[in-house]
């Protein structure tokens, strides 16, 4: 029952990164998805994440195009999927926006302030 390689370096199981790597992603590309949320590129269009596709945040999603019932969505952590870009860093462009989780938003998710594809738009709370 348990795994081969499983417990050689502590828990991490070492043959686990040639079995993801024989695993291809499938996306199903930003025309697909807007095929059926059909309010989002209208959104998109007027806010900051025109250029950022759909899969870059919900995931490979070729299954769930083809047939929604097959694979639904993960739901999202705003707070921490958010914060995967937009955590302040001295690297980063300074007209790119950071936020400072410890000093932003008091613990709340981003959503609760924001709109996730108009974060800075009308539609912002």
């Amino acid at each position: 029952m348990v795994p081969e390689g499983f417990g050689e370096l502590g828990h991490y199981r070492a043959p686990a990164l040639k079995d993801i790597r024989a695993t291809t992603p499938s996306f199903a590309g930003r025309q697909a998805c807007a095929d059926c949320h059909t309010d989002v590129p209208d959104v998109l269009k007027k806010g900051r994440h025109v250029g950022v596709g759909c899969e870059a945040c919900h995931g490979a999603l070729a299954r769930h195009a083809d047939d929604q019932e097959k694979q639904k969505p993960a739901k999202l952590d705003p707070r921490k999927l958010c914060l995967t870009c937009h955590t302040a860093n001295v690297a980063k462009p300074k007209k790119f926006p950071q936020v400072d989780p410890a000093e932003h938003g008091e613990g709340a998710t981003c959503t609760s302030c924001h709109t996730a594809h108009d974060p800075m738009g009308a539609s912002a709370k």
